[in-house]
C-alpha cells in the first residue's frame, strides 16, 4: 500500500500500530513521505489531524504517561532525532487488553511511527543524549482536561529500557537512574499521577 508498511495491533492491542515509511536514498542523503493521507486511508486510517507538535529533551526525560480525558487524542509519533522508548497503555474500559501497554523504540534511523489511537495514556523516555519528537494529533490541547497516570505502576508492569530503580510506592522517580547513572528526569506533575486502578478510564 503506497509509500508504508504498516503492522496491525502490535503487542495484541487492537488499535495500536506501527508504520514504517519506505525511505528512498542516495548518496546525496534520502527522502521519504512522513505523513500520506492516501496511503493512510488505503491502510485503513481515516484520521483527520489537526496540528503537529514537536518537542526538544535530553537523555532521561520522561514525559507521560498523559492522556486528554473529555477530548482524547488520536496520536502518530515519531523521533526526528535521537532516539526514545515510546509507550502506550490501554485505558479503554470495555477493551480486552485493558491495562495493557506495548512499547516501540523510536529513532531518527529507523524512521518508524507508532500510531496511537483514543482511549490510551502515551509517553516516552529519552534513551539517547538528545532527541527531537514529533507527533500529529487529531484534535487541539484542551486546558483542564489532561489527565495522567503513575509511569511505574507495578500492575502495570512497563520495562523501561535502561532503568534502575525500585518502586517506592509512587510515581516518585528520584531512586531512579538511566544504566550509566542518569537520573530520570520528570516534571513534578507526573510524578503525582496514581496508578491503574486510581486512574481515569474511558
Amino acid at each position: 500500500m503506497g509509500q508504508i508498511k504498516v503492522e496491525k495491533n502490535v503487542g495484541g492491542i487492537e488499535g495500536l500500530a506501527v508504520i514504517t515509511p519506505t525511505v528512498h536514498g542516495d548518496d546525496r542523503g534520502y527522502f521519504m513521505e512522513t505523513f500520506n493521507q492516501r496511503d493512510m486511508m488505503e491502510a485503513g486510517f481515516s484520521i483527520n489531524f489537526v496540528q503537529d507538535n514537536q518537542s526538544s529533551s535530553t537523555k532521561g526525560v520522561l514525559r507521560g504517561l498523559h492522556f486528554q480525558k473529555h477530548y482524547p487524542q488520536i496520536k502518530l509519533v515519531r523521533a526526528v532525532r535521537g532516539s526514545v522508548f515510546d509507550v502506550a497503555v490501554d485505558l479503554r474500559s470495555n477493551s480486552k487488553t485493558y491495562g495493557k501497554w506495548y512499547g516501540v523504540e523510536l529513532t531518527a534511523e529507523n524512521k518508524k511511527q507508532f500510531l496511537i489511537p483514543q482511549g490510551f495514556a502515551h509517553g516516552f523516555l529519552v534513551l539517547s543524549d538528545e532527541a527531537e519528537f514529533c507527533y500529529k494529533v487529531n484534535d487541539f490541547w484542551h486546558p483542564n482536561d489532561e489527565g495522567g497516570m503513575a509511569w511505574n505502576d507495578p500492575e502495570i508492569g512497563i520495562k523501561w529500557p535502561h532503568v534502575k530503580g525500585d518502586y517506592p510506592g509512587s510515581a516518585d522517580a528520584s531512586g531512579y537512574t538511566m544504566d550509566d547513572g542518569t537520573k530520570l528526569n520528570l516534571v513534578e506533575r507526573d510524578q503525582e499521577w496514581k496508578g491503574l486502578k486510581d486512574t481515569f478510564k474511558f
